[in-house]
């Protein structure tokens, strides 16, 4: 294709990327070196008929109002919003390590950081969710690809309805049916004989249903994928393993795998994108109590009364960091392999 004609497909879409991902990460990347204005407090004398004068200090809105408007950005505050406490915490971790009885105690006062334990959540979801799925999604795939043609078609469509629902319905669905009043719920206090039982109430048993949900909505996304890529496995290549005598297994294990692993790269490139960014199960459950993500600290320092811009500026550098970094492997792996095939 000539370079003008190649340049006139992809301009739109190099336009529309500049304009809402390059400009909007630039802007964040700024702001993320600001932070708010304080207010102007000014010391004001308050003087009663009978009661004498007494001094208060009051907020000045107009000196304020000024400030800000002079200002628009904030103050500069250079690395100062990373470092802090709500972030990575440089002083406090160095304090912690000085003063800590042991390995753990110093693990477990880090984890009362803020930004570190919504770090850990957010990994933990990554890596135990996006396996498990790219799993379930293959072993669906294989059970659907060997049914009767007349089946087929309901039994993809009920696999695909957690892709289908809204993540924040879906979320709240769950989070209804594990309430004590629900389903979920109510079966497990009958099982276990005990009325008080709740998985809201404890870190792990919240944990383990945020991680259940991540399961079920992304396994469809999983199984759309390789199933498609099981409709270009060649039958005579598996037509001549069973004639080898291959088993079912020996046939998905030499033959399937090693044919949809390219998919298998894609699939987890998508999902830890996505899973890295959890945060619709957190507020859909009500968990921040017991779990919180890198996500939600950003929705958390823009949902109060006082909009933290620079604070979610920088919680949102740090996240597009963390991405770059946990793709970063596959990336490499998938440039070695494509320029293995070039020569």
């Amino acid at each position: 294709m000539p370079h003008k004609t190649f340049f006139a497909f992809i301009l739109p879409s190099l336009i529309a990327m500049v304009l809402f991902i390059a400009l909007p990460i630039v802007s964040v990347v700024v702001q993320s070196f600001y932070v708010e204005h304080s207010r102007v407090l000014v010391e004001v004398e308050n003087c009663q008929p009978f009661g004498g004068c007494t001094k208060e200090v009051r907020v000045d809105s107009a000196a304020t109002a000024a400030l800000k408007k002079e200002q628009p950005l904030g103050q500069f505050n250079g690395f100062g919003t990373y470092l802090n406490r709500g972030h990575l915490a440089v002083a406090e971790i160095g304090q912690i390590i000085s003063t800590s009885k042991g390995f753990g105690d110093a693990v477990a006062r880090i984890y009362n950081l803020p930004f570190y334990k919504a770090l850990a959540f957010t990994l933990v979801f990554c890596f135990v969710v996006t396996p498990l799925a790219m799993a379930l999604g293959f072993a669906i795939a294989l059970g659907v690809n060997a049914l009767p043609k007349i089946v087929k078609g309901p039994t993809i469509f009920f696999s695909l309805l957690p892709m289908i629902i809204t993540p924040l319905v879906g979320s709240l669905i769950l989070f209804w049916m594990i309430n004590p009043q629900g389903i979920i719920g109510a079966t497990i206090q009958h099982i276990f004989n005990d009325p008080t039982l709740s998985l809201r109430a404890s870190p792990a048993l919240t944990w383990a249903s945020l991680l259940f949900y991540g399961v079920w909505t992304n396994a469809p996304f999983s199984f759309v994928v390789f199933y498609a890529g099981l409709q270009t496995v060649p039958g005579d290549t598996l037509e001549s393993a069973m004639i080898d005598g291959a088993s079912r297994w020996e046939r998905i294990r030499y033959v399937i795998i090693p044919h949809l692993a390219p998919l298998a790269t894609f699939v987890a490139l998508v999902q830890l994108m996505d899973n890295f960014r959890v945060f619709e199960p957190i507020v859909g459950f009500s968990a921040e109590a017991n779990a919180t993500s890198l996500s939600w600290l950003i929705y958390n320092d823009l949902s109060g009364d006082t909009q933290l811009f620079g604070s979610a500026g920088a919680t949102s550098v740090l996240t597009i960091a963390g991405v770059i970094v946990l793709l970063m492997p596959v990336l490499v792996r998938t440039w070695r392999e494509f320029n293995r095939k070039v020569i």
